[in-house]
Formats: structure tokens, sequence, C-alpha cells
């Protein structure tokens, strides 16, 4: 079972996107070629501003939703370092641990 990662995608207007993906160079490359999210198409330049593991799936996206929830300026101290993004999740279970 693969670890899922949230990310946050800057385009070249300075809007961030939200998402998530097992493998999140592939997402990007995927993004910066058009595929996927129609929401980046013709955004021009897409760079990551963040990224990290979550989890499970499930973990994954409860967490995208939250974070998708959040101003723009939170998402930015999200970026910087300033918000904890444990903080963020600290009333959402637990990832499954597979033994």
């Amino acid at each position: 079972m693969s670890d899922w990662f949230l990310y946050l995608i800057r385009t070249a207007d300075d809007r961030l996107y939200t998402g998530i993906t097992t493998d999140v160079t592939r997402r990007l490359t995927q993004h910066q070629r058009g595929k996927g999210a129609k929401a980046l198409r013709g955004k021009g330049e897409l760079i990551l501003a963040y990224s990290t593991p979550v989890g499970d799936r499930s973990r994954a996206l409860r967490a995208e939703y939250r974070i998708k929830q959040l101003s723009k300026a939170h998402k930015e101290s999200l970026v910087a370092g300033q918000m904890a993004f444990e903080d963020l999740l600290a009333d959402l279970p637990a990832p499954l641990k597979n033994d």
C-alpha cells in the first residue's frame, strides 16, 4: 500500500491548487503537461509549493478537503512553515498501519 501525499501547486498568477497523490513528482509532471486537473490547464508555469505525507487515501481526502476550505492567507502560512500541517489535522484519525 502506498503512502499518500497532499501537495500545493503555485500557478503563474499566484494561485494555490491543492491535490493528493501517491507520487508528487509524477503528478506535478502530469499537471505541467496539461493532464489531470482542468483548473491548472493554461495557467502558465506550475511550481510545487508544498507537499507532505498524510497516510492512507481516506485521510488524504479529508486533509485535502480541509486545506481547500482554508483562506489563501492560511494556505500561504502553511507553505511558509508558519502554520503546522499537523495542527490542521489534529482531529482526523491517524492512518491505518499495515502489519
